[in-house]
């Protein structure tokens, strides 16, 4: 059986934690930043989980993460 591929983009986009849940980052930070509040342009910073539904998807993309 060979080797399964990798998707890349999805590599580029997603981070395996500890217990293996998929870090990803927020969407709503690249542009349109004026209208926006320090404290809500803060908040997107921080990197966020991929969701429980997403989840079996991200894995798919990644067969060895």
């Amino acid at each position: 059986m060979p080797k399964m591929k990798t998707r890349r983009s999805a590599a580029k986009r997603f981070k395996v934690t500890g217990t293996g849940e998929f870090k990803r980052a927020q969407a709503f930070k690249k542009h349109i930043l004026e209208k926006k509040s320090p404290a809500r342009k803060r908040a997107l910073r921080k990197a966020a989980l991929v969701s429980k539904s997403d989840h079996d998807r991200v894995v798919k993309m990644l067969p060895y993460a």
